[in-house]
């Protein structure tokens, strides 16, 4: 900017030619220019003015219209007031391998209340109280007449408890409608459903979340509107799986038995048809975690799959078949059974005397722990560890449940040669009994691995071969022999042919060693022995049975007879029709046919 001079030269010489003083100009000048700075000021102030103003008027603008818009929205919890995120409230069926309902979805009503709409708010305390015993009749009208605006009363009505509320006739009592989880068979495959509950809630919605098993497990796949209504398809057969649980928890009581667990598996594609864990529960009314105490005591604690246990001698049919894999013997190898076998200060004895010597085949029949030490001192701890590992008897199982992750096996801190004898008999490394059926698949379908699984397999999809078939048919072989006349001779149901191995295990104390009394009992089977198809896996926690003079804790006594009867009812429902053998007819010659 160019300023005007405050003394110019022109005006000066014409104001001395005039006999005015030329000082005046000079003050006349400086007067025009604060006017001309003043006025500039002005200007800039009052625009800025006008900037502030629309600001102000533009933010009291939003601040309205969003209170506005909250005014018109419905009331939420202060932790579900996330703006703009609607609440998905749908949630996919689950269905077993059949179709038939597991898992579902069911309308029902909140109850909430609006205490500053209420008219006789003690009233609605005394008659919500008499309808609904649990409710804190104290906190309730303290909050009712109090200065809340909104609160939960009750998170699921039925609709008689509705109609029961909307009698009260109180206008500050308002219903909600939204969707809750329904398990309609109620403690069917209750740790397999594992349970649901509500997250973000609303008054006309609520976002219902798994839990535990697989609702949690696919939890993200549930609730994806892409899959609309299709249903997760599960492996389970719901008849057997109820077959199943009622024979085994009839086994249970029967052998007086702590707790027992079972799994049912498809041999080829280690699809899961039916796996139960006792004590359990009612998903539809899911306890709450224990805060102390042995969790192994909770029903909600899953024995067939986060029960990690040393199962005895079911692991020797693992030492047999890798010796016979690595043509260390045969069958008929006679194998040193003297006993009792010495390791430094260790002893291994047999449960009874078997002799000097035994077969292979013996030994397993007649379940020898010096005998399959023997083979396992051939094997060698590195070569044993190898393939323990090649049958994923290292790591957690990979089946769809959340609770799996928490079955890893143990394993020796250091692998010995004494580990290595004990390991080959079941001692000294825990697995759970979902890690034994899936051993017990590989060996009845030729030595390819199996994974277990609780979806619905399309078709056979075999892993990779981790034995020989000859010998995994062998082995076979000799556990048919144990059912026929060994151990688990409880075992043999008419018409199917069954085929297993029986594992007795001392159960240690928390602080180390063994209980005297208490043993941990397991039978793994096979059936049809001849074709196998399917493996069945029952556990017994601390059984005895007391039918005889003494008390009886083997599982040849125990879970053997308690498999026998699940096979027995559930194979007619996996479509296995009996094969029996033609019977000798006396008194009746076989002649020739007529020629035709």
């Amino acid at each position: 900017m160019i300023r005007t001079p405050l003394r110019p030269l022109a005006q000066i010489l014409k104001a001395r030619d005039a006999g005015q003083n030329p000082d005046a100009i000079e003050r006349e000048n400086i007067r025009l220019r604060h006017e001309e700075m003043r006025d500039q000021a002005r200007q800039r102030a009052e625009g800025r003015l006008l900037v502030m103003g629309v600001f102000f008027t533009l933010a009291f603008l939003v601040i309205g219209a969003r209170m506005g818009i909250m005014t018109q929205s419905e009331p939420v919890e202060p932790r579900a007031g996330v703006a703009g995120v609607e609440i998905l409230a749908q949630r996919a069926d689950i269905v077993d391998r059949h179709g038939r309902i597991l898992a579902t979805n069911f309308e029902t009503h909140s109850l909430y209340a609006q205490p500053q709409q209420m008219v006789e708010p003690e009233r609605a305390v005394k008659e919500l109280v008499a309808l609904f015993p649990d409710l804190d009749e104290k906190r309730l009208l303290k909050d009712f007449t109090g200065s809340r605006k909104f609160l939960w009363v009750k998170k699921k009505l039925s609709p008689e408890q509705v109609q029961a509320v909307h009698d009260i006739g109180e206008p500050g009592l308002l219903f909600g409608p939204r969707e809750m989880r329904l398990y309609p068979n109620g403690r069917l495959a209750a740790h397999v459903m594992g349970g649901a509950s509500f997250g973000r809630e609303g008054v006309h919605a609520a976002e219902v979340i798994g839990v535990a098993g697989v609702e949690k497990y696919f939890d993200d796949r549930l609730r994806d509107p892409a899959y609309g209504h299709e249903p997760l398809t599960l492996s389970l057969d719901l008849s057997v799986q109820s077959a199943l649980e009622r024979v085994l928890q009839g086994g249970m009581m029967l052998m007086n038995a702590k707790g027992a667990a079972a799994v049912l598996m498809k041999v080829e594609t280690g699809e899961v048809l039916a796996v139960a864990s006792l004590p359990d529960f009612d998903p539809n009314d899911r306890p709450r975690p224990p805060t102390e105490g042995n969790p192994e005591d909770s029903p909600l604690f899953n024995r067939a799959v986060q029960g990690v246990y040393e199962l005895g001698s079911v692991f020797k049919s693992f030492t047999v078949a890798q010796a016979l894999d690595l043509r260390l013997v045969n069958p008929s190898t006679i194998i040193d059974t003297k006993g009792p076998l010495r390791w430094g200060k260790h002893k291994i004895r047999d449960f009874r005397n078997y002799g000097p010597e035994l077969s292979v085949t013996e030994v397993i029949v007649k379940s020898s722990n010096i005998g399959t030490a023997r083979i396992a001192q051939m094997i060698g701890a590195k070569r044993q560890q190898d393939f323990l590992k090649s049958l994923g008897l290292f790591e957690a199982t990979p089946i769809e449940i959340v609770e799996a992750k928490g079955g890893e096996p143990l394993l020796p801190p250091k692998w010995s040669e004494l580990s290595t004898m004990t390991v080959a008999y079941g001692h000294g490394m825990s697995t759970s009994p979902m890690h034994l059926a899936a051993g017990y698949a590989t060996l009845a379908n030729g030595g390819y691995l199996v994974k277990p699984t609780l979806l619905k397999q399309p078709r056979n999809q075999r892993g990779p071969q981790v034995m020989s078939k000859a010998a995994a048919d062998r082995t076979m072989k000799m556990l048919r022999e144990v059912v026929g006349g060994g151990t688990a001779s409880f075992g043999e149901v008419p018409g199917y042919e069954v085929a297993g191995k029986t594992g007795t295990a001392d159960k240690p104390k928390p602080n180390g060693g063994y209980y005297d009394e208490k043993v941990l009992a397991t039978f793994a089977s096979v059936f049809p022995a001849s074709k196998p198809e399917y493996v069945l896996v029952v556990t017994l926690d601390e059984p005895v049975e007391t039918s005889g003079d003494e008390p009886r804790r083997t599982a040849g006594w125990t879970a053997v007879p308690v498999a026998a009867e699940i096979i027995r009812r559930v194979a007619p429902l996996l479509g296995l029709r009996p094969e029996f053998e033609p019977a000798v007819l006396d008194g009746i010659t076989l002649t020739s046919g007529a020629t035709q």
